[in-house]
Order: structure tokens, then C-alpha cells, then sequence
């Protein structure tokens, strides 16, 4: 038997739009801590690499993940990297903050 490796989506401002309004959905900003207080996603964390261990012991790997940084760039990296810790229905915010900032959603 074949084992189907997991990957993450990438999705537009629009497409995340019901994610982001989903209780269950946990939002992660990966910028860094100054870029985060001037602005972010409602109801996102901001996890930087000092957080990560915590963060995997305690987030259930079921729940999605919606995962931003500046442009959508390094999100796609930390997609990847929660697909590869066991996390099952992850998300790259394509544009970023950047782009959901000029959407004004």
C-alpha cells in the first residue's frame, strides 16, 4: 500500500475568507512581532521560531491552519513544515498580508 503524502493549499484572500471567519481555524502570522502589532489578521497568533515547540505540543493536528507571512512567500516554507509535523489541512495565504490588507476584508 502507497502512503499519499500530505501537502498544504495555497489560497487566495477570497478563498481564505471563510477560514478566517471559522472559529476552528487557527490563523498564524509569521512575521515578525513589530509587523504584527502594526497590523494583522483577526484572531491570528504570531509564532516565531522561539514558539514552535510549544505550539506543536499543543494545537491539535486536525485543526486547519491558515498560515501568513509578508508577501506569501515564506508561508509556503512553514506550510510544508506543520504538513511535515502531522498537521492535516493547512493553508498558505497567497500575497500575504500584503494582499489581505489591501482587500480591506
Amino acid at each position: 500500500m502507497t502512503v499519499k503524502p500530505m501537502h498544504y493549499k495555497c489560497i487566495h484572500v477570497q478563498e481564505a475568507q471563510e477560514l478566517i471567519n471559522d472559529p476552528g481555524t487557527v490563523i498564524i502570522d509569521i512575521r515578525d512581532k513589530v509587523s504584527f502589532q502594526a497590523g494583522n489578521i483577526p484572531n491570528s497568533i504570531n509564532l516565531s521560531n522561539e514558539d514552535i515547540v510549544d505550539f506543536l505540543d499543543s494545537t491539535d493536528r486536525k485543526a486547519p491552519l491558515l498560515i501568513y507571512c509578508y508577501h506569501g512567500i515564506n508561508s509556503k516554507d512553514a506550510a510544508e513544515y506543520f504538513v511535515n509535523n502531522g498537521f492535516h489541512t493547512v493553508f498558505s495565504l497567497d500575497g500575504g498580508y500584503s494582499e489581505f490588507s489591501q482587500q480591506k476584508l
